[in-house]
């Protein structure tokens, strides 16, 4: 890191008067209590009491003393000369050439308790802290510059230099980042850091090199670019990146990965060796989740597709036959309306002298081909998609597995049986029954007894999309698709936080009474509904 960041409004600002003072700053920094007054008293002369107050609320407002006492807001020595009683056109040019500034300054220093930068707690305790900052946070060198000196300031040390503390800002983020860097390279061997270096390497045959092809995402929705989705996943997987067991904070690996993910090879290449191998391995360790969730995305998408594809060509293919159908309910109608009007016992004389038996088989035959209970899952229209399913399914179940919390257990189940069924794994384990509705029964089940599989595998991938819509389905690592209660906190460390999250939210740590006063609310809405109910019939009618 350079050691010279800052800009030139922040070194121009540093330790100085930016502008007239607020009112309220007026009042909180350069108001004299008696303890002031008392040791502005002991000075001799009006130059040397006001000349003693500037310098004393200015360190108190600046944090620092200025070179030149009397570059201050023309309010401030206004203030401080109506509180001492002095004329304020008092010539404070002398106050400069005396040898009692020093000797103030010194004074004020040592009455205040103000510490001294050299002092090697101070170096000590404000490095540890920044530390911590920069380990655990991503801020520019500016930014921290900025909290070292507010830092300075709560612990009432006399600013340094603003040179001094850019350089000690750089050299402790320099440290944060060597140790990130190692870190990152640790448990790296030299094959792994062979194949990591090559991904800044073109291929053979084609354009860009292999890092642009991994960080290039999916840009279509289709069955062939859902495989190549997997590939990519499986791709990085291949590369065996494994970050060290100490914890590193996410938000580090992300910011080098990130810079991974959009600068140029060639500046990448520039890094030196234990950055761009740590770089190499943030990217590779998050493109995992990266990758996984683009998967999913674009199986999300094709899903909701396939089945809406299938839907509208389900209704094409009732359109259609909406002719065959009313001919077959004639016959059948007609039939009927004969068993209502013969007062017969045994009417089938007179109905198939009307109606052929054929014709009436026929016609039953038809009927039974083409009505479709309420709650068909068009599974004809579906199967004709097999082929496009077929694409991606077997690399879904071998390279993505799924959790669940116990409303997707069953799709989670269902998916695990139908990857061993793939991967061929002896003994078969026994078929998960309670993914199967009512709807995909007839399907999935066939007259013999047997399992349809492509009913099964369509009924499987029919709950994952609602299990991912749901978010009842999660996949690890993952940024869109992780577990949702990952950052819920359970157990002790609920228990002993429970008080402050409820005061904050405003809300008792005792459930029953929250549940208790929801469900008052709850009931008196619904009363109020019930009871306006009619009016607001009456108001919509008239409009």
């Amino acid at each position: 890191m350079p050691v010279q960041f800052l800009t030139a409004e922040q070194r121009a600002n540093y330790g100085r008067f930016v502008g007239e003072p607020s009112s309220d700053d007026l009042t909180r920094y350069f108001y004299l209590d008696d303890a002031d007054r008392s040791a502005i008293d002991l000075k001799r002369g009006q130059l040397n009491r006001l000349g003693y107050a500037l310098q004393l609320t200015t360190v108190r407002f600046l944090g620092t003393f200025l070179e030149n006492p009397t570059e201050v807001p023309e309010s401030v020595v206004r203030t401080l000369a109506q509180q001492l009683q002095i004329e304020e056109a008092i010539e404070l040019s002398g106050y400069l050439t005396g040898e009692q500034k020093r000797e103030h300054a010194m004074e004020i220093q040592a009455a205040q308790g103000l510490l001294s930068w050299t002092d090697r707690m101070v170096g000590f305790r404000l490095s540890r802290w920044l530390y911590a900052l920069c380990w655990t946070g991503t801020e520019q060198p500016g930014v921290l510059f900025d909290r070292a000196t507010t830092w300075l300031l709560a612990h009432r040390v006399i600013l340094p230099g603003c040179t001094t503390l850019e350089r000690f800002v750089s050299r402790v983020r320099s440290r944060v980042e060597n140790r990130l860097w190692s870190m990152l390279g640790r448990g790296i061997t030299t094959e792994q850091q062979t194949q990591l270096e090559k991904l800044l390497t073109s291929p053979d045959s084609g354009r860009g090199s292999w890092l642009e092809r991994l960080r290039s995402g999916p840009v279509r929705v289709s069955g062939r670019s859902l495989f190549q989705a997997i590939q990519r996943l499986k791709a990085v997987r291949s590369l065996g990146i494994k970050l060290p067991e100490t914890t590193i904070p996410p938000n580090r690996l992300a910011s080098l990965a990130r810079f991974a993910g959009t600068a140029k090879i060639t500046a990448i290449l520039r890094l030196p060796n234990a950055r761009r191998l740590a770089t190499l391995v943030a990217f590779v360790s998050c493109l995992e989740a990266t990758a996984q969730d683009d998967a999913l995305e674009v199986l999300e998408v094709w899903l909701h597709e396939i089945f809406n594809d299938a839907a509208k060509a389900n209704k094409k293919t009732r359109l259609r036959s909406l002719k065959d159908l009313d001919k077959a309910a004639s016959v059948l109608a007609s039939v009927c309306r004969t068993l209502l009007e013969v007062d017969s016992l045994d009417p089938r004389d007179i109905i198939f002298a009307n109606t052929p038996p054929a014709i009436l088989l026929q016609a039953v035959a038809r009927v039974d081909e083409l009505v479709r209970p309420p709650d068909d899952v068009y599974f004809s229209e579906l199967d004709a998609r097999y082929r496009s399913v077929r694409v991606f399914l077997p690399a879904l179940l071998e390279n993505i597995t799924f959790g669940s919390n116990a409303t997707g257990q069953a799709v989670v189940s269902a998916l695990d049986w139908l990857r061993s069924y793939e991967m061929r794994i002896k003994p078969q384990p026994p078929l998960p029954t309670e993914i199967i509705t009512g709807s995909w029964d007839r399907h999935v089940k066939k007259s013999n007894g047997a399992l349809d599989y492509h009913a099964y595998s369509f009924c499987a991938l029919d709950g994952l999309r609602k299990a991912l819509k749901r978010r009842d389905i999660f996949v690890a690592p993952s940024w869109r698709y992780a577990d949702p209660r990952a950052g819920l906190l359970a157990g002790a460390e609920w228990e002993a936080t429970r008080t402050i999250v409820c005061r904050s939210l405003d809300i008792s740590s005792d459930p029953k009474q929250t549940l208790d006063s929801l469900s008052i609310e709850l009931d008196q809405t619904y009363r109020e509904v019930v009871e306006n109910l009619p009016e607001t019939r009456r108001s919509a009618s008239k409009w």
